[in-house]
């Protein structure tokens, strides 16, 4: 029997999600800042153009939406200026249509803003198909510390960790912990937390950490993060853990096949984990099936956690739901040959 807990994209978007149009746009400004000011974003590169270019797609499109609303404004006053000029010409055979000019221009400005702000409102409201606001938040959230956390994640964290310390004195084989995407790395904090705290039973429930389409190095190569890079070095090193890290060279979300640890600068030689794997998206999905999606990046980046057509060693449900332990599944398999370990990030001071 298995108890599984799983955090599929950004707590931290959760907590602080709704934001107005305005305070999206000087999110946008701080989080580019913070990101090219700090090297983050060159080294970054370096890593996975992918992903990178998936973090400046709500900049680019948020962007892009303001310059359609500049235009709008810009086509009204145009009308308006053309309205103006033909009030002009009448002018010179009625004096009387003077005072209608001035009235003519303010009622122009007036509408140009009109349709500035609606269009902005309207993009604003078709988010659900576009997600640049959602993902905008969610890089502004870690951007706007730097890489630390703020209390009120702290806090939502703790919630977790009291979840899982729970969960391992109940009745059940294990407990498997699994983090996709921007979960992955607060499953880190939360389970090194746990460890720490001697919450994990020698004698009990076996703990198993599965991380999917990961995107660590978002956080961990900003400037203060040095509470994650202290756990991630923590975890890498314990045994009363499995940890195993699946990601796809086919998902453009995610740092494909980067040991988290290991590129973030802090493995050291007591280094045990994770195991890097690969979910191969060209091999376990049909032809037909890949190709139906390898355009739809963020359809394809939530993969892991849906069927395949022909599952291999990684198959989400017969992990979740299957009778082998995560460490069972797993024993004996050799990390990806292609993964990355070059440590390239310029930041690798760790919190006391």
């Amino acid at each position: 029997m298995q108890s599984s807990m799983c955090w599929s994209g950004p707590i931290s978007s959760a907590i602080s999600m709704e934001q107005g149009i305005f305070a999206t746009y000087m999110q946008l400004g701080r989080t580019a800042w913070t990101y090219i000011a700090s090297g983050a974003l060159g080294r970054l590169m370096r890593l996975r153009k992918g992903p990178v270019i998936a973090a400046l797609y709500p900049v680019g499109f948020l962007l892009v939406q303001l310059m359609l609303a500049c235009f709008a404004f810009a086509a009204m006053l145009w009308l308006g200026m053309f309205a103006t000029d033909q009030l002009e010409r009448a002018i010179w055979s009625d004096p009387s249509y003077a005072p209608l000019i001035t009235v003519g221009t303010g009622v122009s400005a007036a509408l140009g803003a009109l349709a500035f702000w609606r269009l902005l409102v309207w993009f604003k409201a078709k988010d659900g198909k576009f997600f640049a606001y959602y993902l905008m938040h969610d890089y502004a959230y870690s951007a706007r510390h730097r890489g630390a956390n703020p209390p009120e994640l702290e806090a939502r964290m703790a919630e977790f960790t009291e979840e899982i310390a729970a969960a391992l004195t109940g009745d059940v084989d294990e407990v498997l912990v699994v983090g996709h995407s921007s979960g992955a790395h607060l499953a880190v904090s939360i389970l090194a937390d746990l460890i720490r705290e001697r919450r994990a039973p020698a004698n009990g429930p076996t703990l198993s950490f599965l991380s999917l389409g990961q995107v660590v190095p978002m956080v961990s190569f900003l400037p203060d993060a040095q509470r994650l890079r202290a756990d991630l070095q923590y975890l890498s090193e314990r045994d009363e853990l499995t940890w195993v890290d699946v990601t796809a060279p086919g998902d453009g979300c995610a740092f494909a096949l980067c040991d988290p640890v290991s590129v973030s600068g802090v493995a050291t030689d007591a280094k045990r984990w994770p195991l890097v794997v690969s979910a191969a998206f060209t091999q376990t999905l049909s032809p037909e099936r890949w190709k139906e999606l390898r355009w739809k990046f963020f359809r394809l980046h939530f993969q892991y956690l849906c069927a395949f057509d022909r599952p291999g060693d990684y198959d989400y449900f017969q992990i979740t739901a299957g009778p082998q332990t995560l460490a069972a599944r797993y024993d004996g398999r050799p990390p990806s040959k292609s993964r990355i370990e070059k440590p390239v990030n310029k930041f690798r001071d760790i919190a006391a």
